[in-house]
């Protein structure tokens, strides 16, 4: 009973804000003010700090790339497949015992930047952790890059992509948005069963 209360009362808050948004001067039903949707939807601080996380990651390889002795690097590309992720370690395994530091730093940028930006690949990368680190330390290493990877990439969605998005399609992300909080309360078991069903088909 208290649930659904919440969910009343939070429908009512999203319908007030919807309301207040959707009503331009004179209750237009514009969902966005011409004033808004003609400036661009970010601000110098937010592109700013959008830069900087990307050249601090091209900062962090560059540093790794110049301390690595000098050597034939062209093995050195994101594994697509098991075939790249055993050419890749073969070649890393003789720099992971004499420069362990660059080798872990690298390792570690690498995943946070693909995970910060979705890229493919992050699978064999968390392979790669273990064949290089052992189980223990590759599991911990893991868990860490995916953590902090995820946390950067809903940094920079919350602070770039949200004022994007709801630039370009405020309809459909204010429909979305509303589909979310109706549904609240189905969403723990819709993760679950999705985890579960894709857990099986891997297995």
């Amino acid at each position: 009973m208290e649930g659904e209360v919440g969910t009343c009362s939070s429908m009512a808050a999203l319908a007030d804000s919807l309301k207040c948004e959707t009503q331009g001067e004179g209750g237009s039903g514009v969902i966005v003010n011409e004033s808004k949707s003609a400036k661009f939807p970010l601000s110098f601080w937010e592109i700013g700090v959008a830069v900087s996380v990307v050249l601090g990651y091209a900062l962090g390889l560059g540093c790794v790339y110049l301390t690595m002795p000098a050597s034939d690097y062209s093995f050195l590309k994101l594994p697509r497949n098991l075939e790249d992720l055993q050419i890749l370690r073969d070649h890393l395994e003789s720099y992971t015992s004499d420069y362990t530091v660059q080798v872990l730093v690298g390792y570690c940028v690498v995943y946070i930047f693909m995970q910060t930006f979705m890229i493919p690949g992050t699978v064999f990368m968390s392979l790669l952790a273990g064949s290089l680190f052992g189980v223990f330390r590759g599991v911990a290493l893991v868990v860490f890059t995916a953590t902090a990877g995820a946390s950067s990439c809903y940094f920079l969605s919350k602070l770039i992509g949200r004022p994007l998005v709801f630039s370009l399609w405020p309809d459909k992300l204010t429909f979305f948005r509303d589909q979310v909080i109706f549904n609240s309360q189905l969403s723990h078991h819709f993760l679950l069963s999705l985890n579960a069903t894709v857990a099986v088909k891997y297995l």
